[in-house]
C-alpha cells in the first residue's frame, strides 16, 4: 500500500499556513505591544499548548484595484491588472520550549495561482524589546502535479524565546488578474484567541456576477456580515486548534470555514432546477463543440476496423488521442516555469509552438491542429467514439483532493474535471485520454469514486465514477540481496508501480528534470527502510507513459541490517516496513480514516547468506485480516538463505473512526511481525523452525 500523505495532511514541524486561493495593499500591520500578552504564560482554553495564535487577520480583495473589477482587457499589460490579492497576518505567543519551533515559518502557496510578496516579520522579546527580521527568505517546492505546483516561502524568526511574541504578514498576489474560489479557513494548527476576516467581493461591470456564501461554522459562531460597501466581515474568538491525523479526509472539508461562491448565472433556491439549467447549458455547449465531424469520421475509419469489438475500438481510439500533445500540461508548465525559473524544455517542447495554437472551436479543429487541452482531448475522444458507433456521453467530474462535492451547495465550478462514459455490453466505462498518464479505463485518484454529471439534452444525470480495487494499483518490490558477515545487506531491487500508483508518480514528477526525479524516487525507496540506507537508481524509468507500469531498478545497501547477539545473528524480516512502523501511533482518533485510493503492496525478497551460514529459527508469523485491510507474511529458508514474501492490502477508501481501535491493532500487529527476526548462525549448526 502506498502510505503517501497528501500535502495538506502533513504535520510540519513549523507553523503551516495554507494559502488556498492569497498584503501591503489593504493595510495589515503589526499590532501594538501588549503588556498582558508579554506576561502570558498559558492559555486556559488551550491547556498545555506550546504556543497560541493571539491574533490572525485575513484581508482579501477579489475586485482588484481597477474600476473595471480587475478584468483583463485587450492591450492591457499584466502588471496593470494583476491586482487581486490576499493579505495574511499572524501574531503568535511562544509558551514553552517546544513552542520555539513555531519560529520556523513556512508559507505554502499555489505557484500557478500567484506569488507571495511583502513578507515582514519581527520578534518581540519577553522584555518588550523588538528584533526585526532581516534574514533570508527561501522558496522551495512542496508538491507538484498537473496544473499546480505548491511551493513554500521559508524563513526563521530571530531570537525566539519562551515568552516571545512573533508576528509576520505577507501578501499573496493573484497572477494576471485572475481570481479563484474564496474561502475563509478559521482553524489553524494552533489555538486562535482572536481572528478577523474581510473580503471585497468581485464585481464585473460588463457581466453581472452573482455572489453568495456558505457557512460551515461551529454552533455559536457569528455569521459574516455584509457592509454597505458590499465588503464582507467576520470576527471570531477562541477558535480551537486543528489536530491533524494520519490518513484523514481533506483538511478543508473538516475545518470551520466560509466558502464564497461566484457565478455568472442567477442562483436558484432549488438545487434540482439549478442543475437542470446548468446541465442543459453545458450539454448544448458540448454538442456545439462536437458539431460537424467529417474529418473525424475519416480519421476513425483509418484507426479502427468495422469488425473490431466495441472494446477494441475504444482502446485504439484512446491510444491515438493520448498520443496528441496535451496543452494542459504544456501551457501551464511554460507559464509556471517562466514565473519561477523552472523551465524544463525536455518536457514542454518548443515554447513558441505551444503558445501559437489558436483556440479550437470544435472537436474537428482539435484533430486538425493535432493538439488540445485535457478537456478538448476528452471531447475529441467522445466525438471519435460516437463516430465509431459506440454509445458514449460527456461527463463533468468533481474531485476529492480538497473538498467533497455536494450537489446541494450548487457550486458548479466544483465539477472541474471531464471524462467520457462509454457503454460496453451494458457496463459503464469511464475514460479520460486527456489525462496524459491515465491508462485505459482509469481516472486519476482524485476523480475516482466521485460524483459527476452525465450530460444530455434533459439536463443530465448524476453518476458516480468507478473506483478501482486494490489489485489495480500496486507497488511490487522484488529484491535479490546478499547478507555480509558484518550485517550489511546489499543487492538489486526492482520496484513496479501500476494503476493509480503509476499515474500519481508520473504526474507528481513530470516537472522535474532527470536528476531531480532520480533523487525523488531514491528518497522514496529509502523512506521504506527503517534504518539508514544507500539507494541508487540504475535505470531510466518511463516517466511519460500511461499503459505501461512505471518500473525502477536500484542498487541497495543497508549497513547494519542484521545484528549480532551472542553467537547468533538476528535478521529482521520487515525490510520495507518503515511506513507501517509509524502508522496510527496515537490511541485516540477524531476523524474518519481516509486513504487516497485502494492499493496493494507486495514484497518478494531473496536473501543469500554468507558461506557456511544457516537458518537456526524462523519467526512464527501470522496473517492478519480485517476484510477491508489485510496482511500476509511468508518467511522460508532456502538452499542459499531466506525467502521473504509480504503482501499488504488496503481495499477500502474510508473507515469510520469507531473502527479505529481495530485498525490500529492491525497495524501494530503488522509492525510486530516486521520486527520479528530470523535467527542465523555461522558454522555447521543445524537449522530449525
Amino acid at each position: 500500500m502506498s502510505l503517501r500523505r497528501r500535502a495538506a495532511s502533513i504535520g510540519w514541524p513549523s507553523l503551516f499556513v495554507l494559502l488556498y486561493t492569497v498584503s501591503s495593499y489593504g493595510g495589515v500591520h503589526f499590532q501594538p505591544v501588549s503588556a498582558d500578552e508579554l506576561k502570558m504564560t498559558s492559555e486556559p482554553l488551550a491547556p498545555g499548548a506550546a504556543a497560541i495564535i493571539l491574533y490572525h487577520e485575513v484581508n482579501r480583495d477579489d475586485y482588484g484595484i481597477t474600476n473595471r473589477g480587475g478584468l483583463r482587457l485587450a492591450g492591457e499589460e499584466s502588471a496593470a491588472i494583476a491586482s487581486r490579492y490576499e493579505e495574511s497576518y499572524f501574531r503568535i505567543k511562544i509558551l514553552t520550549e517546544a513552542g520555539r519551533r513555531y519560529g520556523n515559518i513556512e508559507i505554502p502557496f499555489d505557484a500557478w495561482a500567484g506569488s507571495v510578496s511583502g513578507i515582514t516579520a519581527r520578534t518581540i522579546r519577553p522584555d518588550g524589546s523588538i528584533v526585526n527580521f532581516s534574514g533570508q527568505v527561501l522558496e522551495q517546492t512542496l508538491v507538484r502535479g498537473r496544473g499546480v505546483q505548491w511551493r513554500k516561502k521559508v524563513f526563521v524568526m530571530p531570537d525566539v524565546q519562551v515568552g516571545s511574541i512573533i508576528e509576520y504578514f505577507y501578501t499573496f498576489n493573484f497572477h494576471e488578474g485572475y481570481f479563484f474560489s474564496s474561502s475563509w479557513i478559521l482553524n489553524e494548527e494552533l489555538f486562535t484567541k482572536a481572528a478577523k476576516f474581510t473580503l471585497k467581493p468581485n464585481h464585473d461591470d460588463y457581466n453581472p456576477v452573482s455572489f453568495r456564501w456558505l457557512e460551515h461554522l461551529p454552533v455559536g459562531t457569528p455569521s459574516p456580515k455584509q457592509n454597505p460597501d458590499n465588503s464582507v466581515h467576520l470576527e471570531v474568538t477562541n477558535v480551537a486548534a486543528f489536530d491533524r491525523e494520519d490518513f484523514m479526509p481533506p483538511e478543508n472539508q473538516l475545518k470551520a470555514r466560509v466558502d464564497f461562491i461566484y457565478s455568472y448565472d442567477p442562483f436558484e433556491n432549488d438545487p434540482v432546477k439549478y442543475w437542470k439549467k446548468f446541465g442543459k447549458r453545458r450539454n448544448d455547449a458540448l454538442e456545439a463543440f462536437l458539431g460537424k465531424r467529417g474529418s473525424i469520421d475519416a480519421a476513425v475509419a483509418q484507426i479502427v476496423s468495422p469488425n473490431d469489438s466495441p472494446d477494441t475500438k475504444l482502446r485504439k481510439l484512446y491510444a491515438r488521442v493520448q498520443q496528441l500533445p496535451n496543452r494542459s500540461y504544456q501551457a501551464r508548465t511554460i507559464e509556471l516555469a517562466e514565473r519561477h525559473g523552472l523551465l524544463n524544455r525536455d518536457d514542454i517542447g518548443d515554447k513558441a509552438e505551444a503558445k501559437k495554437k489558436k483556440a479550437a472551436d470544435g472537436a474537428e479543429d482539435v484533430w486538425k491542429q493535432g493538439s488540445g487541452d485535457s478537456t478538448q482531448l476528452n471531447w475529441l475522444y467522445l466525438a471519435m467514439v460516437r463516430a465509431a458507433g459506440v454509445e458514449a456521453y460527456g461527463v463533468l467530474v468533481s474531485e476529492r483532493s480538497n473538498y467533497f462535492f455536494d450537489e446541494q451547495t450548487m457550486q458548479s465550478d466544483e465539477l472541474s474535471g471531464t471524462a467520457v462514459l462509454a457503454k460496453i455490453d451494458g457496463k459503464d466505462v469511464y475514460l479520460s485520454p486527456g489525462e496524459a498518464y491515465a491508462p485505459f479505463g482509469m481516472l486519476p485518484w482524485a476523480q475516482s469514486g466521485v460524483a459527476g454529471l452525465r450530460l444530455d439534452k434533459d439536463g443530465g444525470t448524476w453518476i458516480k465514477t468507478s473506483l478501482p480495487g486494490s489489485t489495480a494499483s500496486k507497488i511490487d518490490r522484488k529484491a535479490e540481496l546478499h547478507l555480509s558477515p558484518d550485517g550489511t545487506l546489499s543487492g538489486k531491487l526492482e520496484v513496479t508501480f501500476t494503476g493509480l500508483e503509476s499515474i500519481t508518480h508520473r504526474d507528481e514528477e513530470r516537472n522535474l528534470d532527470n536528476i531531480a526525479r532520480k533523487k525523488s524516487i531514491e528518497e522514496q525507496v529509502a523512506s521504506w527502510i527503517p534504518i539508514a540506507s544507500e539507494i541508487t537508481l540504475t535505470n531510466q524509468p518511463d516517466w511519460t507513459g500511461s499503459e505501461a507500469p512505471l518500473v525502477a531498478t536500484f542498487n541497495l545497501k543497508v549497513p547494519g541490517w542484521a545484528a549480532q547477539a551472542g553467537g547468533r545473528t538476528l535478521f529482521p524480516v520487515g525490510l520495507f516496513g518503515a511506513p507501517e512502523k509509524h502508522t496510527f501511533e496515537y490511541s485516540n482518533r477524531t476523524y474518519p480514516i481516509y486513504f487516497d485510493f485502494p492499493s496493494e503492496t507486495e514484497d518478494d525478497i531473496n536473501i543469500e547468506l554468507p558461506p557456511n551460514w544457516q537458518v537456526s529459527a524462523l519467526p512464527k508469523l501470522q496473517s492478519h485480516d480485517l476484510h477491508a485491510v489485510g496482511c500476509t507474511f511468508s518467511v522460508e529458508s532456502s538452499k542459499t538463505g531466506l525467502h521473504l514474501v509480504r503482501k499488504l492490502d488496503v481495499n477500502v477508501l474510508e473507515i469510520d473512526p469507531k473502527y479505529y481501535p481495530a485498525l490500529r491493532s492491525f497495524y501494530q500487529q503488522v509492525k510486530a511481525s516486521d520486527e520479528q527476526p530470523a535467527v542465523l548462525v555461522s558454522g555447521t549448526s543445524s537449522s530449525g523452525n
